[in-house]
């Protein structure tokens, strides 16, 4: 297997940093100045334990029209490391990445790697021993299996991916966790919440949460930072906890809004409308895409909103 080979003690992963040259939802103005630094103190991290930094999706929060100072001091922040990065949904514009999303310019500046097609894309060598390092991408599906022919003798296989799965605290997700042949770990963006690593079969399933709080809600308030390292060997990534800002100097003093609890017989579906039409216009990815990563055949109410859903369309 004829693979790119880097050379680390490890890999850093940074999870959907959402960088934005404004702050989005109902975050308070300094918003890109604190997420620059958040990068910068991983990078940083990376950088003095010898791990190769790879972001897990979403480095932006708008696909285009990102300011140039933005785009300046990201390539002055990614030049020295050269990064991997996974596409995400928000990284794309429409649903396709074209020349004119802020992440191209970066890849065409020769400061980011970008992990934007499926399949293996490079090995890394440690002390402790090697990997193969795959991805799928948003919008790429995840394998069914992996052919491990090519793959040195006691080598681990991970795949990087920026899906809804269904772990813990989403069981209502599209990709059911579950043992991929010939695959060892499954590393997810995409999910901003933490959750515990699942063991299906001979597959770990990660999902270590973003770098950064976007949503004004309680279990945001809750939540702390992190960074997550991989290591051969290891079981669980290591949690590396990011200076953080406190969650009133970052969110405004205001009332939390509702939120459904799905145990009472609530539906999450809804209460991601209600959150979508709280938020500001412009937030997430719009609500085509929330529509496409929600709907569920089995869910009564899909057929009718995605019908209403196109006839608004069609009249415009």
């Amino acid at each position: 297997m004829n693979l790119p080979e880097e050379r680390a003690s490890g890999l850093l992963f940074v999870a959907d940093p959402h960088l934005a040259g404004s702050a989005p939802g109902q975050r308070l103005p300094d918003y890109p100045r604190q997420v620059l630094d958040k990068v910068g103190i991983c990078l940083d991290m990376a950088r003095d334990m010898n791990l190769l930094p790879v972001f897990l999706g979403d480095m932006f929060h708008w696909p285009r029209e990102n300011p140039n100072w933005l785009l300046v001091e990201m390539m002055n922040l990614f030049r020295a490391l050269r990064p991997y990065a996974l596409i995400g949904n928000h990284d794309k514009y429409q649903a396709r990445l074209t020349d004119d999303c802020s992440i191209s310019v970066l890849e065409s500046a020769g400061v980011l790697r970008l992990l934007k097609d499926s399949g293996p894309a490079f090995r890394i060598v440690t002390p402790a021993g090697s990997a193969v390092v795959g991805s799928a991408p948003d919008g790429t599906a995840i394998p069914d299996s992996f052919d491990r022919q090519g793959v040195r003798k006691g080598e681990s296989v991970l795949w990087l991916t920026h899906h809804n799965v269904n772990f813990p605290d989403y069981p209502e997700k599209k990709v059911v966790a579950h043992e991929i042949p010939g695959i060892d770990w499954i590393i997810n963006g995409h999910i901003h919440r933490p959750q515990p690593t699942l063991q299906k079969g001979t597959t770990r399933w990660s999902n270590p949460g973003n770098i950064v709080r976007i949503t004004f809600s309680r279990r945001s308030m809750e939540r702390v930072p992190a960074a997550h390292i991989w290591r051969p060997g290891q079981d669980e990534l290591e949690r590396v906890e990011l200076e953080h800002l406190p969650f009133f100097e970052v969110f405004p003093e205001q009332e939390f809004p509702e939120e459904s609890v799905e145990a009472d017989g609530g539906s999450r579906f809804l209460d991601g409308l209600e959150r979508l039409a709280w938020k500001r216009t412009r937030e997430g990815s719009g609500l085509k895409q929330f529509l496409k990563d929600n709907l569920q055949p089995g869910l009564a109410e899909s057929e009718l909103v995605w019908k209403l859903y196109q006839e608004v369309i069609a009249d415009e």
